[in-house]
């Protein structure tokens, strides 16, 4: 199949629900979704208080404060442009599919499969992330006050409790996603406000400027401080991932063709200059380097807070980070779930007809959010048998939804003139940052592949690169079941009385 450019719209005040309906699709999915809803639910996914908070000791192995942070503004320079790039693309098919049905319209069905595969891939791996991140936080808090030992069995059920309230909440609705997700925001902000503050303030003793910004640690077991340098660059690329969650909550935005391109960038450079702030807060205060490291609550942030503040203090700053956790792993929930919805809209998952379905009460897809929760549980469970396999899920997370997001921008270069961009666009700057963008993306995936400790064993092997193999493997198989079924529609078969039919089988 040929790749079928579609017509821009005509103005930035245009119907959202008519450039839907001529993208292929009859609106079901309830539009209540402002501007800064839109913006809010990237920056929750993003969510700096838990990607920093989660992978600091990662980075204090693996670089050290250098890294980490010189690490952090290198990183959110390019996540940027790969944000910009991304935005343009979105402004042009602002559908709930997102960077599945660009690549399929830009390149055809093939680059649409694969693409899909991937994003779902990197957006499930991320709830597991994100949620098991704050069963780690919610066990360092219980250690703190009542002397909790946060085993990997303890750990995991309270995951799975998390993962049970995100399901609930977003049975709720859009409307009420869109308010957590805005209350996100500023508590997000505000927390970290409040953190680098209480840090700067209390403790009596605070490391060197040229501690923080210099100082290079290797407990990684590899010698070349050049490849432990790159690898430690993990800890930003994780944490700048999700922000694709605006262009999937697109059929749920007013005026999405604009404000989901606004709400990527926007959610990209405020988490860039607040992630940098927290990052720089927490390493000023380490007392101990290698006690913080090594801390029984397992969460050297804790340790961090523990030291400077005593433990009533540290109790309360761990709260306002597990609080942030929550919203950011139920932002997550809500865009997973809609990439479910339209890829199953579209037939590319085994049951389709199942997880398509939008419930009439709350024009929510629940079927789909079901099914989010419980891949991202079973993608956790080899966390109770291996302390390296969370860092997998993390990995999983990037080598899944980072190569998603450049291919869309590589086909719109690759498109040039049939591209016609939509209200919010990159004008002259398009080449340049597109290009930009999909260096970086093609440089980070093959980073993340390599083994992140040494010697490489069954216990320290980076399994990232097992689960990309395996996905694209079942994807190319399911590829020649599916096939038949799979396609996004066009404005003359959508408008067919049959196609109409089908889809009125989904809402339940």
């Amino acid at each position: 199949m040929s790749p079928t450019p579609e017509k821009a719209p005509p103005t930035e005040h245009h119907d959202e629900e008519q450039r839907l309906r001529e993208l292929g699709y009859r609106p079901v999915l309830a539009r209540r979704m402002g501007g800064f809803g839109n913006f809010a639910i990237s920056f929750s996914v993003i969510s700096i208080l838990s990607g920093c908070m989660t992978l600091y000791g990662f980075g204090l192995n693996t670089g050290g404060p250098a890294v980490m942070l010189w690490g952090w503004a290198g990183v959110g320079l390019f996540v940027l442009f790969v944000g910009m790039a991304l935005a343009e693309v979105t402004s042009a098919y602002p559908t709930s599919g997102a960077l599945y049905y660009m690549a399929d319209r830009l390149g055809g069905r093939r680059w649409g499969w694969y693409t899909g595969w991937l994003n779902l891939l990197g957006l499930l791996g991320a709830i597991a992330g994100i949620d098991y991140g704050a069963a780690l936080f919610a066990g360092a808090f219980a250690n703190l006050q009542w002397g909790f030992e946060p085993t990997p069995g303890k750990t995991m059920l309270i995951f799975l409790v998390i993962l049970m309230l995100h399901a609930v909440l977003n049975l709720f609705g859009v409307s009420l996603v869109s308010l957590l997700n805005s209350i996100s925001v500023w508590w997000h902000l505000a927390g970290v406000a409040l953190i680098v503050a209480v840090l700067a303030i209390v403790p009596d003793h605070h490391q060197s400027a040229s501690f923080v910004f210099t100082h290079f640690a290797n407990n990684t077991g590899w010698s070349s401080p050049l490849y432990v340098a790159a690898i430690g660059l993990l800890l930003a690329q994780y944490t700048f991932c999700g922000y694709d969650a605006s262009a999937h909550l697109s059929e749920e935005t007013s005026n999405a063709s604009v404000s989901a391109a606004k709400g990527i960038v926007r959610a990209i450079w405020v988490s860039w200059i607040a992630g940098f702030v927290l990052l720089a807060g927490l390493t000023f205060a380490i007392q101990n380097y290698d006690a913080t490291r090594n801390t029984a609550t397992g969460v050297p942030p804790a340790q961090i807070l523990l030291d400077g503040l005593g433990t009533d203090g540290a109790s309360a700053l761990l709260l306002v980070v597990i609080v942030a956790q929550l919203f950011c792993g139920n932002a997550e929930v809500a865009a997973a779930s809609r990439m479910v919805f339209a890829f199953s809209r579209d037939g590319a998952l085994p049951g389709s007809h199942l997880w398509r379905k939008v419930s009439t009460r709350t024009q929510t897809p629940v079927a789909a959010v079901w099914l989010s929760v419980i891949v991202a549980g079973v993608l956790a469970l080899p966390s109770l048998y291996s302390a390296t396999a969370y860092g997998a899920v993390t990995a999983i997370n990037v080598i899944g939804i980072t190569p998603a997001y450049a291919i869309p921008v590589l086909l719109r270069l690759r498109a040039g003139d049939r591209f016609q961009p939509g209200p919010w666009s990159l004008g002259r700057w398009s080449k340049p940052v597109g290009w930009i963008a999909v260096v970086w993306v093609a440089f980070v995936t093959v980073l993340f592949c390599l083994p992140q400790s040494s010697p490489v064993n069954v216990e320290t092997m980076n399994y990232a690169v097992v689960a990309l193999v395996v996905v694209l493997v079942l994807a190319s198989v399911w590829w020649y079941v599916a096939r038949r079924s799979y396609g996004t529609p066009t404005t003359a078969a959508y408008g067919s009385d049959q196609d109409q039919a089908e889809l009125a089988e989904g809402i339940v």
